[in-house]
């Protein structure tokens, strides 16, 4: 890392940086895949323990990306897509990022353990740790195989959310994780087709700029054959149920078949017509995994009426 934010730094930071530092959108994500975890559990939470184990868990989140910003401000300079955000852009030092994302990593641990359980708080308190050591400072400038590991960190929060209901981990929970935990593959290499030379400019040894862009597609086409099965099973587990099944038939049909159509194109039709395929894959794996965890949730809204599950 360097002090250049030091020298940047010509403008006071506003609210809104600090929430660009937590990450919104990939926060959206954690939040929904962990508010759906509590509530397929099949324990009940009271609805202020529930709203409260969710905000604390975004809060996690959102430290996990600013320590992530923090220790990335030398590859955010560097790359397009992230050069506007606060710290490269001289709105936030690399400093006040890191204590901001080390204080909301400990209030959101200890409110959690204190408003949930001790399980769910050391939970996301290992989430952290993963995403933000060993996925940011360690597998990300390391190996290609930076996210395939590193997705576990992602795929944890609603493993957190049937903890908090629980205060364990179950085959249930244990299938969400692995729906995200596959997913997550094949939708970063689809980005990292249509980055272009971003990753390679920062020096990040991303699978399109170690093994080049055919290679990736033929990985991306393998993680998605490995991640129906995974998605069938949750389907078939007891939380999922018709719609779960049906949804997964569907999807993972189509997630198949785009794919498919990536491994069939060449680089240069790709550049071509601008990456039409690679984005609509981006974007279809986007809904993808929002309609699966969707579907859990009308499966559970469901269940009392003994309408859904198995």
């Amino acid at each position: 890392m360097s002090d250049l934010s030091a020298y940047e730094h010509t403008q006071e930071a506003e609210f809104g940086d600090y929430v660009q530092l937590l990450k919104p959108r990939v926060m959206s994500l954690v939040v929904f895949t962990a508010m759906v975890g509590l509530i397929v559990a099949p324990v009940a939470v009271h609805p202020f323990v529930a709203f409260t184990s969710i905000l604390f868990i975004a809060l996690g989140g959102g430290a996990s990306g600013a320590l992530n910003m923090w220790y990335d401000a030398d590859i955010d300079r560097v790359m397009r897509r992230t050069r506007s955000r606060p710290i490269p852009a001289g709105r936030v030092t690399e400093g006040e990022a890191l204590a901001f994302g080390l204080a909301l990593s400990a209030i959101s641990v200890l409110m959690l353990g204190l408003a949930a359980n001790w399980f769910a708080g050391a939970f996301l308190a290992f989430t952290i740790f993963f995403y933000a050591v060993v996925y940011t400072m360690w597998l990300k400038r390391s190996t290609p195989q930076n996210i395939v590991i590193g997705g576990a960190a992602g795929a944890f929060p609603p493993m957190i959310g049937w903890a908090v209901a629980t205060g364990g981990v179950s085959v249930e929970s244990v299938l969400m994780f692995l729906l995200v935990f596959m997913w997550t593959p094949p939708h970063f290499w689809a980005l990292a087709l249509f980055m272009k030379d971003d990753y390679s400019n920062a020096r990040v040894p991303m699978l399109t700029v170690t093994h080049g862009r055919p290679a990736t597609r033929k990985h991306i086409f393998a993680y998605t054959i490995l991640l129906a099965p995974c998605a069938l099973a949750l389907a078939l587990s007891s939380i999922g149920g018709p719609v779960t099944l049906a949804a997964a038939i569907v999807l993972n049909a189509l997630f198949i078949l785009g794919a498919f159509r990536i491994l069939r194109r060449s680089e240069e039709a790709a550049q071509a017509d601008g990456y039409k395929a690679e984005k609509s894959f981006f974007k279809l794996s986007l809904a993808y995994l929002f309609l699966h965890f969707g579907a859990l949730l009308v499966e559970a809204s469901l269940t009392p009426f003994g309408l859904g599950g198995w």
